[in-house]
């Protein structure tokens, strides 16, 4: 017997923002990090916002439009992770992880989106 596994984006895309929120509330706060952190939680709790709504979308048009989101949001989130290493050396190991993971996000919504013409 095949066992098939359900791939379930918007739970991987809500449980991404869920981690990014949980580093981002290790990370010091001063004048530096406050700033990127605000910047890593908008853009990496943004990519599961915005695929769901894409999954809600009215026409096809707005789903790509959705989805082009998606992968812009991943794109920012793999930018702010490199800056809080440069702010936060210590969180490294994580921020690899979670770029990493945008990394991921950024190819399949690219796919998506190429898929979706």
């Amino acid at each position: 017997m095949i066992k098939t596994t359900k791939y379930d984006l918007e739970e991987r895309t809500a449980k991404f923002g869920e981690n990014i929120i949980m580093l981002c509330k290790r990370v010091p706060n001063n004048s530096i990090s406050a700033i990127i952190v605000s910047q890593l939680v908008r853009a990496g709790t943004s990519i599961g916002a915005n695929y769901h709504e894409a999954n809600g979308a009215s026409s096809r048009k707005d789903f790509k439009n959705k989805i082009f989101i998606c992968k812009k949001e991943s794109i920012e989130t793999k930018y702010w992770l490199r800056m809080l290493v440069k702010a936060e050396d210590s969180l490294r190991q994580d921020c690899k992880k979670l770029w990493k993971e945008a990394q991921e996000l950024t190819l399949i919504f690219s796919r998506i989106a190429k898929s979706s013409n």
